[in-house]
């Protein structure tokens, strides 16, 4: 194991969520199970208190656990220096056998998180709780996800061992190995152009009608979630090459580091915003008939469409800065 202060900032983080998470799955199977917002009872009232006090403390926990997947890619990152033949987060992950599942699961309770924060957002606008069993069923869905993020994470730390020599960037994402990044990789660039630049004016598009129109939000959740998968492709298969001016570089996380300005955070901060505004309208959808919530459900949409056309838009012109303003030309190799 190597002590670090981010590592141990994660640890403790982690153990946090993962009992806070617990501690509110607890009260959730009792809500789902007494819940009664015509009753006057004791119990009721006492659900009622729990319920504001839980809706708090996990709008912070995960907004924590939002924020702890940078805060994992940067750790990782900046313990690349430990191993022999890793040059950035690739090969630090590559270290054992739980870098890249933690990393997958980070990602996958990133959105998940950022749903329920929308779930919750909306519930809480309206006077009766109308999302209350939505919401705790997503958590209880999501609270295993959580303990198995934080046990992922935790045998990655400890199993990290100097001795180890790993990976580079450069031989993970080749075209050359048998595994699905190798196969983005090997993804021609013209094509995965259009096929990027098609999605994310069709996903911009169906945003910003949706703003207007307050129509079309489970086409911008679809949209959406096959233009993230997208995008990460186009990110392997094309976008990385152009910030380093290498044909043969196609790693996700060097655009991470000072060396290229740090650009990966914002590039990757507006694809899962974008995601995850994109998604929402969609998602509350099903609940515009609630009557405590058809005069509000509308204008969360609206605004959360036009988020996510403004967070893809960002991402593309980031992107397609620099592909416009380099002496790179990539369909030239």
């Amino acid at each position: 194991m190597i002590f670090h202060p981010s590592i141990l900032a994660l640890y403790v983080a982690s153990l946090l969520v993962s009992f806070m998470v617990l501690y509110s799955a607890f009260y959730g199977l009792q809500i789902l199970r007494k819940w009664d917002i015509r009753s006057g009872s004791e119990i009721q009232l006492v659900l009622e208190r729990k319920t504001y006090l839980i809706s708090t403390l996990l709008t912070y926990v995960f907004g924590f656990e939002i924020l702890s997947l940078f805060l994992f890619i940067y750790t990782v990152d900046r313990l690349h220096t430990f191993f022999v033949g890793a040059m950035c987060a690739a090969g630090t992950l590559y270290v054992n056998g739980f870098g890249y599942p933690a990393l997958i699961l980070k990602v996958v309770n990133f959105l998940l998180a950022g749903l329920w924060l929308i779930l919750n957002y909306a519930d809480n606008r309206g006077y009766d709780y109308p999302l209350i069993k939505t919401k705790y069923i997503l958590l209880l869905n999501l609270a295993p996800l959580i303990l198995v993020e934080m046990a992922l994470q935790a045998n990655y730390f400890l199993r990290l061992d100097p001795h180890i020599i790993t990976s580079c960037c450069g031989s993970l994402f080749s075209a050359g190995e048998q595994a699905l990044a190798s196969e983005m990789v090997a993804l021609p660039s013209l094509p995965m152009k259009i096929v990027f630049y098609f999605a994310m004016a069709l996903t911009v598009a169906s945003g910003l009608y949706c703003y207007r129109r307050g129509k079309g939000a489970y086409f911008l959740s679809m949209a959406s979630a096959a233009t993230f998968v997208i995008s990460l492709a186009s990110i392997l298969s094309f976008i990385s090459v152009y910030f380093y001016e290498l044909p043969t570089h196609h790693c996700p996380f060097c655009i991470l580091q000072k060396e290229y300005g740090y650009v990966g955070y914002p590039i990757y901060i507006t694809l899962l915003g974008g995601t995850i505004s994109g998604i929402g309208p969609g998602l509350l959808m099903p609940f515009r008939g609630v009557k405590s919530l058809s005069g509000i459900l509308p204008s969360i949409q609206k605004r959360l469409a036009l988020l996510s056309a403004i967070l893809f838009l960002i991402f593309t012109l980031v992107v397609t800065y620099r592909m416009v303003f380099t002496d790179f030309i990539l369909e030239g190799y």
